[in-house]
């Protein structure tokens, strides 16, 4: 698969427990497809952790632009997608699917990838990842229009 312009750009990802190996694993693919993994944590093994004390941060540096974009996991994905939607200028949507997940860069700008790592399996982690990587916004007028809406909701 092609790499993308945001080769070598900063990716943030996090997982709670329930998830912590499959972040383990995703973040060497991150660096093997030439992307600098950013990693929020968890960075030990521990079923007492809460996914907030992960994601906040995470969608805090998306939203700053310290990272290009982020990949966000726990079991379902619904946590980390509500709790990442709470971040002003962070754009996040559960993905389980390869349509989805290149649209919604493409349309909606999304910034941040959540996923589900109890609801899908390993190789399609990897497409979903690379898929959201590799896609670009289109910025048509209609794609902008919405956009600023939701920043109007946001700044108010």
């Amino acid at each position: 698969m092609e790499l993308s312009k945001l080769s070598h750009k900063k990716i943030g990802i996090c997982a709670d427990h329930g998830e912590f190996e499959l972040k383990e694993k995703i973040v060497p693919f991150l660096t093997k497809n030439k992307f600098e993994a950013v990693d929020f944590g968890a960075y030990v093994l521990d079923n007492a952790d809460d996914y907030p004390d992960f994601l906040i941060p995470l969608a805090r540096a998306v939203a700053d632009g310290e990272v290009s974009r982020g990949i966000a996991i726990c079991g379902s994905g619904v946590g980390v997608s509500i709790v990442a939607n709470k971040v002003a200028r962070v754009r996040a949507a559960l993905i389980q699917n390869y349509f989805s997940v290149h649209q919604g860069v493409e349309d909606n700008d999304m910034n941040l990838l959540c996923m589900g790592g109890r609801t899908i399996g390993y190789a399609s982690v990897q497409e979903l990842v690379l898929a959201f990587l590799n896609a670009e916004f289109i910025g048509t007028e209609r794609h902008l229009q919405r956009l600023q809406k939701i920043q109007d909701l946001e700044n108010n």
